[in-house]
């Protein structure tokens, strides 16, 4: 809790204020369904309690990293909080990871402790712990038995530790996407939770009576800000491991979901699965699509509903700005009302509206910087803005058109795969002499990875090779879907012409591009 002795208390509420408000005030209340676990705030808040004083018995102190290393579950909520109280900051890593990246998450996170799951990723999980050399305390949170989750919290009660820090201080750690080689985790304070949950429940409408299917990958911010959001507002968050679409339509039916992070994709499988109608999906407030969709849900009316989307990043908790706050000349909306946005020319000055150069943030939910990159954090900070390196113009009426990243980026449904990651990967095939990576259009997925080879002289390649090597090597969804053998790349100077390769190899679809 907040120290009541410190001048700016009233003036603090952390993530862990939060449960507590709700255990006081509405404790009955349904804070989270997971399967046949069914908890009230009252229970949360408990649960919470015990397993923060059974982390902070096996050594887990302010400060210290937490890691989840695990599916979409009721826990992984359990353990932010009971982090929040013990005054650490928590990590959920990308569960598709490779176990060479999740080894590299450990050695650069160095986690107190790993709460991770044995079902589907059991085997990475133990490779990439061995890999690390890992001697973090490690808790099976899917599995009974002695050292597991359920065993250390126990049956009974345990006193609030009280420990969580002031709302400035960082309690979430999110790995971004790879801009070169490998990713860098973003420290978000307690401050940016509450605050982009109190504006992102206004905009969709979220109250108590809400109830979240946390069905998108909690290691996402974009559906993590729904999440916060429910909670923030003393809602329900309903869980479930990853996204299967008649499970997804059970659930929307048994417990009257009101909100779910659903993309195209996975609307079309429930189209497909409830084509019968035997699940009433109508609590659902959602966007509109196909005429089969639109007729099996509700159609949100929430300033969200209506105006989606917006401009953002891990490193400001999400959205900066938002298509909902209103009529906008930009392409994607206006300000969050606690951030500044401003354009920045080559030599950090700022520009006049209608100029393109670097969108710069600051404000409430902008990151306190990444874990274990000081000189990174000191570059993305410089002048006093959060430098996104990414291109966008101011327009006259203050909203903001998001032109394109400064750096190439890939994206594929909701994952944002950077090409030099990929090529960094490919370049280790000992066949390979030089590689380029380009998005190609998917109609469904938005696009897709293609890679350029170069062979070594002599050595022969065959595109299946590399796509099994990049499988073996970095998460799946990063994996080139085709591979094209060339002699060389063009090149202007030294650097890569990327736009030519997309011209000889039907590039294009990038976010931000009109193609």
């Amino acid at each position: 809790m907040t120290d009541p002795h410190r001048p700016d208390a009233a003036q603090q509420v952390t993530i862990a204020d939060v449960l507590r408000g709700h255990s006081r005030n509405t404790p009955d209340a349904l804070g989270a369904i997971c399967g046949s676990h069914r908890y009230s705030y009252r229970d949360l808040d408990q649960r919470v309690n015990c397993l923060a004083s059974a982390l902070g018995a096996s050594g887990v102190h302010r400060g210290d990293r937490i890691l989840w290393l695990g599916q979409n579950c009721h826990r992984l909520i359990e353990c932010l909080l009971a982090t929040a109280k013990l005054g650490g900051i928590f990590c959920p890593v990308n569960w598709r990871l490779s176990a060479a990246e999740i080894a590299f998450v450990l050695r650069d996170a160095d986690p107190a402790a790993v709460l991770w799951q044995s079902a589907e990723i059991g085997d990475t999980a133990r490779e990439a712990r061995e890999l690390a050399g890992s001697d973090a305390l490690w808790i099976l949170h899917d599995e009974s038995g002695a050292g597991s989750y359920e065993d250390l919290i126990g049956g009974g009660e345990a006193p609030d530790p009280r420990l969580d820090a002031s709302e400035d201080q960082a309690v979430l750690m999110m790995y971004t996407a790879a801009f070169s080689g490998e990713p860098n985790a973003a420290m978000l304070s307690h401050r940016a939770l509450v605050t982009q949950g109190a504006l992102v429940a206004g905009l969709q409408h979220i109250g108590r009576d809400y109830v979240y299917l946390n069905c998108g990958p909690l290691f996402h911010v974009a559906t993590f800000m729904t999440t916060i959001a429910t909670f923030v507002s003393g809602g329900t968050n309903v869980f479930t491991p990853r996204v299967d679409a008649e499970e997804l339509c059970r659930l929307i039916d048994a417990e009257h979901c009101t909100g779910a992070f659903v993309m195209g994709p996975t609307m079309d499988q429930i189209i497909s699965c409830n084509s019968d109608g035997r699940y009433s999906l109508k609590s659902l407030r959602t966007f509109a699509g196909k005429p089969e969709w639109t007729a099996m849900v509700t159609v949100d009316d929430s300033p969200w509903g209506r105006h989606p989307g917006g401009y953002g990043q891990t490193e400001v908790m999400g959205l900066a700005t938002f298509k909902a706050l209103g009529p906008s000349l930009g392409s994607h909306g206006r300000p969050a009302p606690f951030l500044q946005i401003a354009i920045l020319g080559p030599d950090g000055e700022e520009l006049a509206p209608g100029l393109t150069g670097e969108i710069a943030v600051r404000g409430a939910t902008v990151m306190n910087g990444y874990h274990n990159r000081p000189e990174l954090s000191v570059e993305r900070r410089q002048g006093g803005w959060h430098h996104t390196r990414d291109l966008g113009r101011m327009e006259s009426d203050g909203s903001l058109t998001f032109v394109g990243p400064l750096t190439r980026i890939i994206k594929s449904a909701a994952e944002n795969i950077y090409p030099s990651e990929v090529e960094a990967c490919i370049r280790t095939h000992p066949a390979v002499a030089d590689v380029a990576v380009i998005g190609v259009p998917d109609r469904t997925w938005g696009q897709n990875v293609k890679a350029i080879v170069v062979p070594l002289e002599g050595a022969a390649v065959e595109p299946q090779e590399i796509i099994d090597h990049c499988q073996e090597h970095i998460a799946s969804y990063k994996k080139p879907k085709s591979v094209v053998v060339t002699s060389s790349l063009p090149r202007t100077g030294f650097a890569v012409d990327y736009d030519a390769l997309d011209s000889l190899f039907g590039g294009g679809g990038y976010p931000g591009a009109r193609s």
